[in-house]
């Protein structure tokens, strides 16, 4: 048995159990770093540390206090706050007392809030704030399981029932403390008991249409990802990452988990708005993002040598080309020799390029950064190819809430930019006839919660899963994604189009398309709906003539349209005749969350998109000649 087996298949039951090892092993090493307001003279650079010792002084009290509310094992526990170093330790708090964390983003309205509530039968809300603990309070008639709501933030814990269903998190934690006075072995007690098929999580997943569903994911699936993510060996207890992502997702959920297994630091902080202003202050070693992070920066750092004048931006225009140029031939080398070998002249013009560009970029990201890991959606291979070429090393990664998230990750040295990697060890994978891919291991979720016809349509009865993706496995075990097999268009000329293939090809081409969905399905010839980004186009617009006109405005314009015309026109230069975009609308505002056109992680919802903006799309096809 190698290495890599006996530490997967010894693993304990539960990453409870993994915590108290953890903590056990390096009690005094540094474990989280947080935030604080400037004013409390906390830290160096406003944030603070907290060590596995003191970590686990909080867990262990939250554990307990759920416990004196009568939660027991199984029992849900929902959290809906944004990300921050208390949702990760109420979320071990729950794990430690034996229950099972209900994820909640707090971006979803009161209705679904309480659907989720009922549908998972969570006795204890974890909520951040006043907002969240009115979503409740509004729905309370409705959730006769829910017997309290613990508030984060201690100000606005206000009991306006009268009757003790609302507490602090501050007043949870003194009850856990005083439980434990009492009950001295508690915790320990309760994490020994955990067994391996037990309910750890409950994450409901964000559906386009009707209700979410929600994956029943067991203690074991979190014990198998810490053991495996530990196993490939990306990470080492030198490591700081930096965690922004939703923990509400699973994606985020399963950063937590390799995170105690390997023992580095993690620094939290949950508000996009600051993780460029926190990059150089953290600057971590390792950071997970999704592709519109990466896609935001490349489009910034363009709009910004844009702006620089002509001179500038072709300097901008020849680095990014060297270092797609650069990062492919050492990528192929590497995969033909072990080796990342680059002729010299690629190497003379990567090395200018280095200091004029790329030496910039790397420092933005803090300057220390060795690999960034990409998941939750596609990113465009060139856009990956320029950052590898610049020194940023996106090793994409690819799995489903269903799969506990990490299913396959690019292998630190030897990555290939445009697949998603191999699959992690212990995951059987094999491709369908009508290449599905299919997937079965200990990661693979119970079902889903309260739906067993639901969990019959996409998990087999010896445990093999559908995961409704298409890809390609080539004959050393690298995965490359086409497409959703429900996603694929299929024109009414009978050809087959994957939309995101051509969606991730456009944003790699255009630097101020922020949103793309490409139509076609049964039509005569493919279109497009293009949301742009905002600040990049509001930049363009003042060197224009079109100085202070609102987004709505500027895209209304002949200017705007001619501008991304010519993108699409170099788009389609590189696409079969049948993928071709014939024409484009560009919509009258952004795709965002708080509209319902994405999921809280940032994916599109197709279906909802294409109801909403329907008009644009019949104006499109209106009178159209046969392709």
């Amino acid at each position: 048995m190698t290495d890599t087996q006996t530490l997967i298949e010894n693993r304990p039951p539960s990453v409870a159990t993994l915590f108290l090892e953890r903590v056990a092993a390096t009690p005094d090493a540094e474990a989280y770093r947080y935030p604080v307001p400037p004013e409390s003279g906390e830290g160096p650079d406003g944030w603070q540390s907290l060590t596995w010792a003191a970590a686990a002084e909080r867990v262990n009290a939250i554990a307990a206090g759920l416990m004196d509310l009568g939660i027991r094992p199984e029992e849900r526990v929902a959290i809906s706050a944004n990300t921050s170093v208390d949702w990760i330790l109420t979320d071990l708090g729950i794990l430690c007392a034996g229950a099972a964390t209900t994820t909640v983003y707090p971006s979803t309205n009161a209705d679904e809030t309480a659907f989720i509530l009922a549908d998972s039968g969570s006795r204890v809300l974890i909520a951040e704030d006043a907002k969240q603990l009115a979503k409740a309070r509004e729905r309370r008639a409705e959730l006769p399981d829910l017997a309290h709501v613990v508030v984060m933030d201690g100000a606005a814990a206000t009991d306006a029932d009268g009757d003790g269903w609302v507490l602090s998190l501050d007043e949870l934690v003194k009850r856990g403390s005083a439980y434990l006075e009492q009950h001295p072995t508690a915790v320990t007690d309760a994490v020994a008991a955990i067994t391996k098929d037990q309910l750890a999580t409950l994450i409901y997943t964000s559906g386009t249409t009707g209700r979410p569903k929600g994956v029943r994911l067991p203690q074991d699936c979190w014990a198998y990802m810490a053991r495996a993510i530990d196993a490939i060996g990306l990470l080492d207890e030198n490591d700081v990452q930096y965690l922004w992502l939703p923990l509400a997702h699973v994606f985020g959920k399963v950063l937590t988990a390799g995170h105690i297994t390997v023992g580095h630091v993690t620094a939290v902080d949950g508000r996009v708005d600051k993780i460029i202003e926190n990059l150089p202050v953290v600057r971590p070693t390792y950071m997970a993002a999704v592709p519109r992070i990466f896609e935001k920066v490349y489009n910034g750092v363009a709009a910004k040598a844009r702006a620089g004048g002509g001179a500038k931006y072709k300097i901008f225009l020849w680095a990014a080309g060297v270092a797609r140029e650069y990062a492919k031939a050492a990528q192929n080398s590497m995969r033909l020799t072990g080796a990342p070998t680059v002729p010299m002249g690629l190497r003379t013009k990567h090395a200018v390029a280095d200091k004029l560009v790329y030496a910039k970029i790397r420092e933005a990201f803090g300057g220390r950064l060795r690999a960034c890991v990409s998941g939750s959606a596609a990113l465009a291979p060139e856009i990956g190819y320029f950052f590898s070429g610049a020194g940023i090393h996106i090793l994409e990664g690819y799995g489903l809430t269903e799969s506990s998230a990490a299913s396959f990750v690019n292998p630190g040295e030897s990555y290939r930019t445009g697949t998603v990697g191999k699959a992690l060890p212990g995951l059987e994978v094999r491709i369908a006839e009508d290449g599905e891919i299919l997937l079965r291991g200990p990661g693979i979720m119970q079902g889903y919660h309260g739906l067993p016809e639901k969990t019959a349509e996409v998990l087999e009865s010896d445990g093999w899963f559908h995961t409704g993706d298409i890809g390609e496995l080539s004959p050393d075990g690298f995965l490359k994604i086409t497409d959703r097999k429900k996603d694929l268009i299929k024109t009414s000329g009978g050809k087959y189009i994957a939309p995101a293939e051509v969606e991730g090809q456009f944003k790699a081409v255009c630097p101020f398309v922020s949103n793309v969905l490409v139509v076609g399905g049964g039509r005569n010839f493919c279109t497009a709906l293009l949301a742009l980004d905002e600040p990049t186009l509001l930049t363009w617009a003042a060197e224009h003539g079109l100085e202070g006109r609102s987004y709505a405005e500027i895209v209304a314009t002949d200017q705007a349209r001619e501008l991304i015309d010519g993108y699409v026109q170099r788009l389609n230069e590189g696409l079969q005749r049948w993928q071709q975009i014939r024409a484009f609308r560009l919509l009258p505002r952004d795709l965002d969350v708080e509209h319902g056109d994405l999921t809280p992680s940032l994916k599109l919802k197709r279906p909802v998109v294409e109801r909403e903006f329907a008009p644009l799309i019949e104006e499109m096809y209106a009178g159209a000649r046969e392709a």
